[in-house]
């Protein structure tokens, strides 16, 4: 097991913390299946009760996707589990706080729409950027954000890329609370002994019945929309790989539209 993903239990809690600060810690395929393994240990250990996932630093909560990975020979997989090991993770009844400390990015701003509760940093910031290296938010971000904020904004943040501040997100319902720049770990950790000083049952309970309720479709959307002719066509283009090409060597992308 590598060490991408540092583990820390205080008391009844996990603190996972994405650690590729280099990367500004965008997820390669190594560090998903570690994500996933230890978020598995996670959710069938009956002493821990609630999750933080946050990053390393505080340039970056996660920017997405390492994708300089997309240009080996064989593309980066990630678990079933989904980005991370979590956007695909429908079956876990415990409370999961994203301690967003700066950037999130595609991915990493698709991890945090999966999380129950999100604190962030005031220097944080959120993007789906897909559409800028030939690509689209398939771990959540196309289905999620426009639950969070209503399909017109959410189309406009898709399609033009737009980077939003940590206020704005919160006026959009994105976020829970913003604090001060350094203090996100910390404000996620007070919450969470808050929430800790409930019965642990009702939390799940309560947790299982607002998520059913509100993703509907989305757990069967996140495996059927792969199979969708026009993401079929994406994936398969010229563009899918001209954009992280370009993204890698640092230029603007020469789009071919096919």
């Amino acid at each position: 097991m590598t060490d991408f993903i540092e583990v820390r239990r205080e008391g009844r809690m996990t603190v996972f913390t994405i650690a590729r600060p280099e990367a500004m810690n965008a997820l390669n395929a190594p560090a998903h299946f570690e994500m996933a393994a230890k978020l598995d240990t996670f959710a069938t250990d009956p002493d821990q009760w609630l999750a933080i996932v946050t990053g390393a630093g505080e340039r970056a909560f996660c920017a997405g996707n390492d994708l300089k990975q997309q240009l080996a020979p064989r593309e980066p997989v990630v678990p079933p589990t989904g980005f991370g090991g979590l956007t695909n993770r429908f079956d876990l009844d415990k409370p999961v706080i994203a301690a967003v400390n700066g950037m999130a990015l595609g991915g990493g701003f698709e991890l945090a729409l999966a999380c129950d509760i999100v604190v962030a940093a005031e220097n944080a910031s959120f993007a789906l950027p897909e559409v800028k290296v030939g690509l689209a938010a398939m771990a959540g971000g196309l289905l999620r954000l426009p639950a969070h904020v209503g399909p017109k904004r959410a189309m406009e943040m898709i399609m033009t890329a737009r980077r939003i501040s940590a206020q704005e997100a919160l006026d959009l319902g994105i976020v829970n609370r913003v604090v001060p720049a350094g203090e996100a770990l910390a404000a996620a950790l007070a919450l969470a002994e808050t929430i800790l000083t409930a019965s642990p049952l009702a939390i799940r309970a309560s947790k299982a019945v607002m998520r059913r309720a509100l993703e509907g479709d989305i757990r069967e959307a996140m495996t059927a929309h792969l199979d969708w002719p026009e993401i079929v066509a994406m994936m398969g283009s010229d563009d899918a790989r001209e954009g992280p090409r370009a993204f890698a060597e640092k230029r603007a992308p020469a789009w071919s539209g096919r």
